[in-house]
Order: structure tokens, then sequence, then C-alpha cells
């Protein structure tokens, strides 16, 4: 195999760029050939391709987003549109590709290894954490270290007006950035979708610990378990309490990644590209501990990532 290319593939996260460092000047330390599409998928479908060179890479690995940016492609999801994109390829030669992303960037990369038998290797981009076969996705340290600095500025805030204050970060279908964070920062309660949660239960929590003397709390709830605003009415009426609400939104995606990100993003950059010039297919990389794994993407589609139960347990043993 002598031509490759990568793609970055829907949400952003910080170390993508480290990750694309890691693939290219791995693969041409090898001698091979290494290419960028713009878009993923769609790019692809676009013919968007550009060349990556070593000098291309560099600068690059202490910037957040991707370089070569990101979309969805609803055109990418049809048999036809994957048949456009392996004939772009083709066309031009290239014989695998790495993809980064996250759940469903790595689904695409699974329909072109089983419909076209075509190469592929994924690498964990997402700052989410829930992908099977990793410890860590590239991004979720800088995700939870941005909502941790949040945390810890708006707890200032609410001592010194004695106030409860609601903190929604992201996380549609897990709490793995709500439960780092809200543990990191010392809050009060973290609500997560995996988890029954109850708001009377949080609300008597509060109230027991205003007759203590305690005036300033800090709830922190992943955007799918609720929204911050529903959470903010619902003590209100219930406590009598004046509370307040912020939503971190899309800044956790964004900034510069964290020393770990960019170090994760290169070893599984390079990982991905010496298996993938080594003749294997179908897989996506990770780590275990310290250890660079691979696992197939159909074990990796197949399998949920939850949460650690304790830390949500060590949280209410820390707040008492």
């Amino acid at each position: 195999m002598k031509r490759i290319a990568i793609i970055t593939s829907g949400g952003d996260a910080p170390g993508m760029n480290a990750a694309i460092r890691g693939v290219a000047r791995a693969a041409l330390g090898r001698g091979a050939d290494v290419f960028g599409f713009h878009h993923g998928y769609q790019g692809i479908i676009d013919n968007e391709i550009v060349p990556v060179e070593s000098m291309t890479v560099g600068g690059i690995i202490g910037r957040g987003g991707t370089m070569l940016r990101t979309a969805r492609s609803k055109e990418f999801m049809t048999p036809a549109g994957r048949s456009r994109a392996i004939d772009t390829l083709r066309t031009h030669g290239i014989e695998g590709l790495v993809v980064i992303g996250g759940d469903g960037s790595l689904t695409g990369a699974r329909a072109l290894h089983e419909e076209f038998k075509f190469p592929v290797m994924g690498v964990p981009g997402s700052i989410d954490n829930d992908i099977a076969g990793t410890d860590f996705s590239i991004g979720f340290d800088t995700a939870v270290n941005t909502a941790l600095e949040a945390i810890d500025r708006v707890r200032d805030t609410a001592y010194s007006h004695e106030r409860v204050f609601v903190i929604e970060v992201m996380g549609r279908h897990n709490g793995f950035i709500a439960l780092e964070s809200g543990l990191a920062g010392g809050a009060e309660a973290v609500i997560i979708p995996e988890v029954p949660y109850s708001l009377v239960d949080i609300c008597t929590y509060l109230k027991e610990m205003h007759a203590r003397g305690k005036r300033s709390s800090i709830i922190v709830v992943a955007e799918g378990a609720s929204k911050a605003a529903d959470v903010k009415e619902f003590i209100e009426k219930r406590t009598g309490f004046e509370l307040r609400y912020l939503v971190l939104g899309h800044m956790q995606r964004g900034g510069s990644p964290t020393a770990f990100d960019r170090v994760l993003a290169l070893r599984l950059g390079a990982h991905a590209a010496n298996r993938l010039l080594s003749g294997f297919t179908g897989e996506m990389v990770g780590v275990d501990g310290n250890k660079l794994v691979s696992n197939p993407l159909s074990y990796v589609l197949s399998t949920d990532r939850s949460v650690d139960p304790e830390k949500l347990l060590l949280v209410e043993v820390m707040a008492r």
C-alpha cells in the first residue's frame, strides 16, 4: 500500500489536527503518499482532495478543530453516495482510508469496508468518550477541562452571591463529560442520562444543606438528561431558592487540546497509519491503559460504553 487518505468527519474534537499529523508523518516515514479530503465523506464524493506533506502538518499540533474541516453527509448514507465515494478514491489510486471521528464516522468506515472491501482504519475522535474499544477518545480530556474551568469560575460567583447554579454540559446520550467534570469540580449533584435521577431528592438535599448553613451549590447536568433551564425552574418552585443556570454548549469542542489529548492523538494516528500500511483493515485503534490496541469496527459499533457507577456514588459521598 503506497497511497492513503485521511478524513475527519462528524463533530470536531480538540486533538484531531494532532491525529492528522500522527497519521501523515508515520505514513510518510514509511514511504507512502498521503492525501486528505476536506469535509469528510461529502468531500470524498465531491472530490475535494489535497496532498498532505510533512510541512502541511507542521504547526498544527496545538490547534483546535480540524484543518481538513468536517461535515455530515446525507448523500454518503445512501448506496449511490457510497459508490460515488469509492469511485473517487479509486480514481486517485487511494488504497486505504483513515477515518477520524465518532460512531457515525466509524459506521461509514465499516460500510466502505464491508460493502466494497476497501481498506479502512478508524481513529476515535469524539469529546463524548462513548466509543467502545478505547479508554479515551480524542478530545474528551480537553472538553472535560473546559467544563471544569467553567465550573471553577461559576463556583466563585455562586459562593459570593450564595446561590445554586445549574451548569449544562454536552452529552446527548451519555454523561461522561458531566460526571468527570462534576466530580473534579466538587459538584453537589450530577445528572446524567444513563442513571435515573430524582429532582425531588436533589431539592431535599439542597434544603438540608441550607439548614446546615451551606448557601451555594453546583449542579452539573448532561444535555441528554435534562435541560438546565428546566432543572432550575423545578428546583426554584420546590425550594424557593434563587438559581442561575449556564449552558456551555459548543465551547467544549473548541480550543487548544490538552497535552494529554495531543499525545493520545499522535499515538493513535501513527498507530492507525502503521496498521493500515501493514495490511490490517476494518479496525479502530485505541488505548487500553497505556497500551495501544486495535479492535474490529464490528465490535466497536455493537458494544455500548457505560459510565463508572462508582464515580457517581463518589459525587454523592463527597457532597455530604
